[in-house]
């Protein structure tokens, strides 16, 4: 560090600014603070936003948590790799290629622009109007819904896509029950994980569907869950 300095002080002296700063890195170190202000932002608003949050009866709250850019944390490297293990999960268990695959829980089609490399059409719905708005410049080719699941008019088409996947969403369900019935209704194969600690909140139930097949993946320290069966019109 002393001969970054000593450097950067004789570039200094010769008037060339530039070359001080490379020496020093500071680009790089701005970009650095930058990035760690912006990510205790983010933290920051979450824990306000979700204060309260135990289901996805609580709309409001959740659109909230989307005044701030990525506030799950998709764009991170461990979230890009739980988006290559589900959709390595679905071509390996379920089916390589998928006609219609309806996503709950898309939010701003952080993981809906890897999953249709399986689809030939996505549907992706969230709660957030916001986080729909933004999914919808990311991925203009795919369909984009605002709302609650159950609130849909095709809430009830028995078989009406070919996959459904739920991703890190039903600890926000205030009625798993329904809502596992009611995707095991729409799909002909659903899909759902969940970060494993959660497991003893929400796997009992995954699991108690019919034919539910369980799989693990991990990223460092943080171990993830799939859960995947056949629906109800393919049983």
């Amino acid at each position: 560090m002393l001969d970054d300095v000593k450097a950067a002080l004789t570039h200094l002296r010769r008037g060339d600014l530039r070359a001080a700063a490379a020496e020093l890195e500071l680009g790089t170190r701005a970009q650095a603070v930058r990035a760690r202000a912006r990510e205790a932002v983010r933290r920051t608003w979450m824990r306000y936003a979700l204060r309260g949050v135990r289901q996805n009866d609580a709309h409001d709250r959740l659109d909230l948590a989307y005044a701030v850019p990525d506030p799950w944390h998709m764009a991170s490297d461990r979230e890009r790799h739980r988006f290559a293990e589900t959709n390595r999960v679905i071509a390996e268990r379920l089916a390589p290629r998928v006609g219609s695959l309806l996503e709950i829980g898309c939010g701003e089609g952080h993981q809906s622009e890897v999953l249709a490399r399986l689809c030939d059409d996505l549907t992706g719905l969230d709660v957030s109007a916001t986080a729909i708005a933004r999914a919808r410049r990311r991925l203009p080719g795919a369909t984009f819904v605002a709302g609650d699941l159950f609130a849909q008019p095709w809430a009830h088409d028995r078989g009406r896509f070919e996959l459904v996947t739920a991703c890190e969403v039903i600890y926000y369900m205030s009625d798993r029950r329904r809502f596992l019935d009611t995707i095991d209704a729409l799909g002909r194969a659903c899909l759902v994980t969940y970060f494993a600690p959660a497991a003893k909140k929400v796997e009992a139930e995954c699991l108690a569907m019919p034919g539910a097949q369980r799989t693990t993946f991990r990223h460092e320290d943080t171990e993830g869950v799939a859960v995947w069966w056949k629906g109800a019109t393919a049983r």
